[in-house]
């Protein structure tokens, strides 16, 4: 299909700077968020998909495009676009700034269980026993478990 190089950069912007495109399955209207028709926006995504510029997922009479890092690479060279610039979908997100003394504590006003000097309470949670070892506590060596319950692979009742 002829899509005019005016359309045809603007659909390729959109996906470049988002890193994702959705299309309805609706050929006869405009595309909802791009000034062009949708038809040329599936058959241009479509044709990047043969390419294998673009990975193409469909759902709910909705085509979802991504790009690739093949897709990438090309639209950068076809925008010419400097190596700087990357889809939304690559950009890390800002982490917050944190105020000074570290990250524990919370938020402030949040409350915070009591503890013992250095964590001692937490030695309640140790299954550790004084005066043994594990070897003591296992069971001797002619012990034979039976296994005796009823449906599947349980002994015939004779």
């Amino acid at each position: 299909m002829i899509i005019s190089k005016q359309n045809r950069k603007t659909i390729y912007t959109s996906l470049f700077s988002q890193g994702v495109l959705v299309a309805p399955k609706n050929f006869e209207v405009q595309h909802p968020e791009l000034e062009v028709p949708n038809l040329q926006v599936v058959k241009a995504m479509q044709s990047l998909t043969s390419k294998g510029m673009v990975k193409t997922q469909f759902s709910w009479q909705y085509y979802y495009y991504s790009l690739t890092d093949e897709g990438i690479s090309y639209l950068r060279e076809y925008l010419a676009l400097p190596e700087e610039i990357v889809p939304a979908t690559l950009r890390r997100p800002a982490r917050p700034q944190r105020g000074p003394g570290g990250g524990a504590g919370g938020a402030p006003g949040a409350y915070r269980a009591p503890r013992g000097e250095g964590g001692a309470d937490r030695g309640e949670y140790r299954r550790r026993t004084e005066g043994g070892d594990k070897k003591d506590q296992a069971p001797s060596g002619e012990y034979r478990p039976r296994f005796a319950g009823v449906g599947r692979g349980a002994p015939r009742a004779e």
